[in-house]
């Protein structure tokens, strides 16, 4: 009998893999839900996945197309890097596949300098915009991620880098640039040639894209993200010297465990609960569900101003937990001007 069991158990496909990160968390686009985890919250030195930040900022307050010459700051740079000069002119964009392609450290200067002058201001915006993403376990004080002088560097949680991918995923020009495997540019007498040194994108034709980072104190970290179908999820990784096997590994169980649920359809949301016909959603709700778990989701929806353009709000639970919300809004009927009014607004306006 046990060498039955024996051979039936090395028989038995095992998806389930030991993740030998330190901490990590795999999380469903569409709702943000994490859905494995270990020490999500353990507070670690992020490296160079710094980066995402940096280009979010850069994506969100600079123009493409604006050209950077570099200064004597980048003289300061070590580590990796795309070996710009002192006088050559490259523009943001270009800078921008150098800082996530090749993760260069003097991009990354160059991009600080370029959208606020100075690193100091650089890192206020970085820290703010963590902040109003709610990553309340992060800090950042620089744009590249090496550690400092004193030893101090970017700190976050395997959940906050979880939380920034999510949100920067959601601008084209960002997915557009972690997804690409080569970049060339041509300069003056010179031309670069970028490989992407996230290996993901080779393993697996799911990977969209990520950063990747490593220093010998924060040892090795990596933010992917990866689509099959109509699954999205997003993978990260602190202290994990199997990073991008484990990722695919992640990613594949998602896909075969979990499927794409509609939870809201803003199609037939507001007939299905009788509610006032100039109600209406902006997007459909949709979540990553086990199979188990569908008939565990209710739908509440709450009305508190009729008059109002945003009526209400609707909300999506898997037992206790929020999955989504959105606004529920209201096409509120426009007033009809009287002679009166209209005779007074053409009076005034000679």
């Amino acid at each position: 009998m046990k060498i039955i069991l024996l051979l039936l158990l090395l028989f038995i496909p095992f998806r389930c893999q030991a993740i030998s990160a330190e901490s990590y968390v795999v999380m469903d686009y569409d709702t943000g839900r994490v859905l494995m985890s270990k020490s999500e919250e353990k507070k670690k030195l992020i490296a160079s996945t710094t980066k995402i930040m940096t280009c979010i900022i850069a994506l969100e307050n600079g123009d493409l197309n604006s050209i950077r010459k570099v200064g004597n700051e980048v003289l300061k740079s070590f580590g990796s890097g795309i070996y710009v000069q002192v006088g050559e002119e490259m523009s943001l964009e270009n800078l921008l596949y150098g800082l996530m392609l090749r993760s260069g450290n003097d991009a990354a200067i160059e991009i600080a300098y370029h959208i606020s002058g100075n690193l100091e201001k650089f890192v206020m915006l970085m820290n703010q915009k963590a902040y109003e993403l709610g990553m309340k376990d992060t800090t950042f004080l620089n744009p590249h991620g090496l550690e400092e002088d004193d030893g101090s560097g970017n700190v976050s949680t395997a959940k906050d880098m979880a939380i920034l991918m999510r949100y920067a995923l959601q601008n084209e020009m960002f997915l557009k640039i972690i997804g690409t495997k080569i970049h060339t540019v041509k300069g003056e007498g010179k031309t670069y040639v970028w490989h992407n040194k996230n290996k993901l994108l080779s393993m697996s034709e799911y990977a969209l894209g990520g950063k990747t980072g490593y220093t010998k104190k924060a040892k090795r970290t990596l933010v992917t993200a990866s689509r099959k179908d109509d699954k999205t999820c997003i993978v990260v990784t602190l202290n994990d010297g199997n990073d991008f096997l484990d990722h695919k590994n992640l990613c594949d169980e998602v896909f075969g465990d979990y499927q794409r649920v509609t939870l809201v359809d803003k199609e037939t949301f507001i007939f299905s609960e009788n509610l006032n016909s100039n109600y209406y959603l902006e997007r459909s709700l949709y979540g990553l569900l086990k199979q188990d778990e569908v008939q565990k989701v209710r739908v509440e929806y709450q009305i508190t101003n009729e008059n109002s353009s945003e009526a209400g709000v609707v909300q999506v639970f898997l037992k206790d937990e929020l999955l989504a919300s959105e606004k529920i809004l209201n096409k509120l009927e426009e007033k009809k001007e009287g002679f009166f009014t209209k005779f007074l607004r053409w009076l005034f306006s000679w």
